[in-house]
C-alpha cells in the first residue's frame, strides 16, 4: 500500500511539471509572435517600381502604303458598228496590237448583198444618164435648126438633171453599203494590249455591244481605292513613290492625276489615279504597287506601346507627379499606331513623366519610385 501511495505521487509531480513547462512555452510563442506582428506593422510596404518617358511634342508626318494596280490612262472598250454574228476572232487577252490590226469579223453576207445591189443602181443610173445626155444633146441641135421647140428642149434638160440626181444618189448608196462591208471587220483604231474579250464565233452581237477592252500603249496610271479619312490626311501635293509588290527596287514616283468624285457604296472608298512620271519595263499592266505617300504633319506625343492604359473605357496614361512622385491618370487621343509607338494628343504637356513599364496595378494617388 505505501508503494503504491509513491507511485501515485510521483506521477502527479510529474504531470504539474509538464504543465509548467507547456504554460512556459505557449507563453513564449505568444510573445514572439506580438513581436513579429509589432515588426510587421512598424515595416512600410515597398514603393512600386516604374519607368517612364519624357513627353516631347513633334511635328509627326507618317507614311501611309496603299495597295493597287496599273492601268492605261487610255483604256477603251471595242464593238462593231454593225450587228451579226461573229465569223472569228484573231486575237485573245494579253495580245499585243497594232492600229490597223483586225482583231475580229462578223459574217459579211448581208453587207456584201447590200454592196452588190448598190453597185447595180450606180450602172443603171450611168445608163440612163447617159440616154438623157444624148437625147439632151440632140435636141439641143434640133433647136438651133428650128426643127424642134423650146419646151422639148427644157423637158430633156430636167430629164438629164434627174438622172444626174440619181446617178448620185446610187453611187451615195453604193459608198454606204461599201462602208458597212469594212465595218464587218473590228480593227483596233491604236496600238495597245488587249484586256478584256467579250465575243466567241457564232456569237450574234449588238451595234456598239462592247467586244474588247483595248489598254492603249503610252502613259500608265496606278490606280488607288482610298478611304476617305486617308484622303484628308494624305499630302497629295508630293510626288508619291509607286513600287512593285514582289520587288521594291522596281519603283518610279507619280502624280495624282485624277480624284473621283463620288464614293464607291460597296467599298466606301475613293478611286485615285495616280499619274507615272515614268513606267519602269518590268512594271507592266495588271502588276500589283504599293503607293507609299507622306501625311500632313500634326503635333503629337509620341510614347512607346506600354504607356497606353485607359480609363471609363477611354484611351488614358498614367503621368508622374515629380514633386510628390504621385501618379495620376490623363485621358489621351489616339492618333495613330506604329510599330512600337503611338502617337497620341490630349491633356498631355511637353515634359511630363509618362509610366511606360511598371503601370499594370497602379492606383490613382499611389506615390512610386521611378527606376532609371
Amino acid at each position: 500500500m505505501v508503494g503504491m501511495r509513491h507511485c501515485a505521487e510521483a506521477a502527479s509531480i510529474g504531470a504539474r511539471e509538464i504543465e509548467i513547462r507547456l504554460s512556459s512555452l505557449v507563453g513564449l510563442l505568444a510573445g514572439l509572435c506580438l513581436v513579429a506582428g509589432c515588426k510587421e506593422e512598424a515595416v512600410s510596404p515597398p514603393l512600386a517600381q516604374v519607368r517612364v518617358a519624357t513627353a516631347k511634342l513633334i511635328e509627326f508626318a507618317p507614311t501611309i502604303t496603299l495597295t493597287g494596280v496599273i492601268t492605261a490612262q487610255v483604256q477603251a472598250d471595242l464593238g462593231f458598228r454593225l450587228s451579226g454574228k461573229i465569223s472569228e476572232c484573231y486575237v485573245d487577252i494579253g495580245d499585243h496590237v497594232t492600229a490597223d490590226q483586225v482583231l475580229a469579223r462578223l459574217d459579211p453576207v448581208e453587207q456584201q448583198a447590200d454592196v452588190d445591189s448598190a453597185k447595180a443602181g450606180v450602172r443603171s443610173a450611168e445608163a440612163l444618164l447617159a440616154q438623157n445626155g444624148a437625147s439632151l444633146e440632140r435636141l439641143k441641135s434640133l433647136v438651133q435648126s428650128g426643127n424642134a421647140t423650146r419646151h422639148d428642149y427644157d423637158q430633156a434638160t430636167a430629164a438629164y438633171s434627174t438622172a444626174q440626181a440619181q446617178l448620185d444618189q446610187a453611187r451615195a448608196q453604193l459608198g454606204t453599203a461599201q462602208d458597212n462591208l469594212s465595218f464587218t471587220k473590228l480593227h483596233a483604231g491604236a496600238a495597245g494590249i488587249i484586256v478584256a474579250r467579250n465575243i466567241d464565233p457564232g456569237q450574234v452581237v449588238a451595234q456598239a455591244q462592247p467586244a474588247f477592252v483595248l489598254a492603249q500603249d503610252g502613259p500608265r496610271d496606278a490606280v488607288f481605292n482610298v478611304y476617305e479619312w486617308a484622303l484628308a490626311n494624305v499630302a497629295f501635293d508630293t510626288g508619291l513613290t509607286v513600287a512593285t509588290v514582289t520587288d521594291s527596287s522596281i519603283k518610279t514616283v507619280g502624280d495624282v492625276r485624277e480624284i473621283s468624285a463620288a464614293v464607291n457604296p460597296n467599298t466606301m472608298t475613293v478611286t485615285v489615279r495616280i499619274g507615272l512620271r515614268e513606267t519602269p519595263p518590268a512594271m507592266s499592266l495588271g502588276s500589283v504597287v504599293n503607293g507609299t505617300a507622306p501625311m500632313r504633319a500634326q503635333k503629337v506625343f509620341l510614347l512607346p506601346w506600354g504607356s497606353l492604359f485607359e480609363i471609363d473605357s477611354k484611351p488614358a496614361v498614367w503621368v508622374v507627379d515629380p514633386k510628390t512622385s504621385t501618379v495620376s491618370l490623363k485621358p489621351v487621343v489616339i492618333d495613330r499606331y506604329n510599330l512600337d509607338t503611338i502617337a497620341v494628343t490630349g491633356d498631355l504637356e511637353p515634359g511630363q513623366a509618362v509610366v511606360f513599364a511598371g503601370g499594370q496595378s497602379l492606383r490613382p494617388g499611389q506615390k512610386v519610385q521611378v527606376q532609371p
